[in-house]
């Protein structure tokens, strides 16, 4: 793993992209952020980012929209969805039947989504 590995976050909270970008900068990760969905959506073909990290509650297109678009085009592309307490359930459900890998409620351990991203990045490379 030599090259540096590309994620997308796609949020919209400030605070939460500042937290983000400072654990994952931190473990030497290239970061492009957008802040709704249609932005992601628009991003992904030229950027073939190696994993995508998006909210769920986006402006313009939803993070469900997201995943199912990484997953209907680049089915190689790892998405873990991040989502606050109390959206989960139906959240999950819906992620998971769309195609995302993993998920992370909000406010999250930055120990435990370095362990989550460094394993859909390493599974994904071995593929």
């Amino acid at each position: 793993m030599s090259s540096v590995k590309k994620i997308l976050i796609v949020e919209d909270d400030n605070l939460t992209i500042n937290i983000l970008e400072f654990i994952l900068r931190k473990e030497g990760y290239s970061l492009t952020i957008a802040k709704d969905g249609a932005e992601a959506i628009e991003k992904i073909p030229s950027l073939q980012p190696d994993l995508v990290i998006t909210d769920v509650m986006l402006p313009f297109k939803s993070g469900l929209e997201v995943t199912n678009f990484v997953k209907e085009n680049y089915k190689n592309i790892p998405v873990i969805i991040l989502s606050a307490l109390g959206e989960e359930e139906n959240t999950v459900t819906n992620g998971f039947k769309l195609g995302a890998d993993d998920f992370i409620a909000k406010p999250f351990n930055p120990k435990e989504l370095i362990l989550r991203v460094k394993r859909l990045i390493i599974i994904e490379a071995e593929r």
